[in-house]
């Protein structure tokens, strides 16, 4: 069977068929076993990836493949999606803790005369800071550079300029960070970068699985700052440094709930609930008042709340109102990034918590469109977080 034909863009409409249906209604329309071996890994979810493949063959020709039709391993499935540029895993997908750990692990500094430089786990520790204490998860580059120069100065090598331009671009290459808003390729994090930076202006920050990762667990949040220590300040990071991001005060109080805990839980036992409720098909029915509608799951808006702890879940959300409604809940609503008068799921994957003011602009602003997609990625990515937690 001739694979060829199949396209990115045609993966990326059988991974959002996927999100939509969830992955066991998926598996069940098209006749497709889980994956054992070799997963599609996007947007911090896992999928499996001869099924996408079989899915995508649909949207090129009109049919989709059927499992006895072709082969799922390396030099079929694997050599197709890496070709279109996704990341393939072989093998039992490493938990979110050990391959941020990993990630943490091979990154490689420049060497300076008092040792390794410092900028880039000096960008990472102060972007910790900022998910331990749920301040948004992405920030313009002009606010990120004035930041971030002040601590570079204050805490990088004695020989080191403050150039947070490098470190920004070279971690833009791993998948721990991610740049949103620019046009173009990102260059390379040598030469001048800085033009190009401060003529585009993109957000920066942890990738979403990573940020709620950390955000999630304080022994994770630990065992990153204890690696950063260890690699690249000789186990002695400077109690300042970690004042200023925020890290200590997070550690005093903010409340990240362990394993076992009840906003977890809650969190897991909803989402089954809701799963359930979809196998039985109650998410297909529809409601009967002025006209018809589907009917929608308090479950799901419940859990997403839990999820959000209190904060709008638009990574570069700016205006959050300071204060809350009459009963002490946060001024928040629960959106359907996928809306559900027009059958999007509802299911906390496809689900976010927004303020009033960027639900405005999810609704009705002019950057709507970009934003449903950067929403319909930070939904999915916090929610595999909550849901693979080790």
């Amino acid at each position: 069977m001739d694979l060829s034909v199949i396209t990115r863009e045609a993966v990326l409409d059988a991974v959002a068929e996927c999100d939509r249906l969830g992955r066991d209604r998926f598996l069940e329309q098209y006749g497709f076993d889980p994956a054992r071996r070799y997963f599609l890994h996007h947007g911090g979810i896992y999928y499996d990836s001869k099924a996408i493949v079989g899915v995508a063959h649909r949207y090129v020709t009109g049919r989709p493949l059927t499992a006895g039709e072709f082969s799922g391993g390396r030099q079929t499935v694997g050599q197709l999606l890496a070709r279109l540029g996704f990341e393939v895993i072989v093998d039992e997908p490493l938990s979110p803790q050990r391959r941020l750990l990993e990630l943490i692990g091979k990154l490689r500094a420049a060497s300076t005369p008092e040792g390794p430089a410092r900028h880039q786990p000096i960008t990472l520790l102060w972007a910790l800071g900022r998910a331990a204490n749920r301040r948004p998860r992405l920030v313009s580059w002009r606010d990120a550079h004035s930041e971030l120069r002040g601590l570079m100065r204050e805490y990088g090598q004695p020989s080191s300029r403050p150039t947070p331009e490098f470190p920004i671009l070279a971690l833009a290459r791993t998948d721990l960070w991610e740049l949103r808003g620019h046009v173009g390729a990102i260059p390379p994090a040598h030469g001048k970068p800085i033009t190009w930076l401060e003529a585009q202006n993109p957000s920066c920050g942890l990738t979403a699985w990573a940020y709620e990762l950390v955000t999630l667990t304080e022994s994770v949040r630990i065992e990153v700052i204890k690696t950063l220590g260890h690699q690249f300040f000789d186990n002695d990071l400077p109690e300042g440094l970690l004042e200023e991001v925020g890290l200590r005060q997070a550690e005093r109080t903010v409340a990240t709930p362990p394993r076992g805990s009840a906003p977890l839980d809650t969190y897991l036992r909803l989402c089954r609930m809701i799963e359930v409720a979809e196998v039985r098909g109650d998410h297909d029915r529809i409601t009967r008042s002025a006209r018809e509608q589907p009917v929608r799951s308090s479950a799901a808006v419940k859990a997403v709340l839990i999820r959000s702890a209190g904060r709008c879940e638009n990574p570069v959300c700016t205006g959050q109102p300071n204060d809350v409604m009459r009963n002490g809940d946060p001024i928040l609503e629960v959106d359907h990034v996928h809306d559900r008068a027009t059958w999007g799921r509802d299911h906390p994957i496809q689900m976010i918590a927004l303020c009033p003011n960027c639900h405005a602009i999810k609704t009705r602003g002019r950057t709507a469109e970009q934003l449903r997609e950067l929403l319909l990625s930070e939904a999915r990515a916090r929610h595999n977080a909550w849901t693979s937690r080790v």
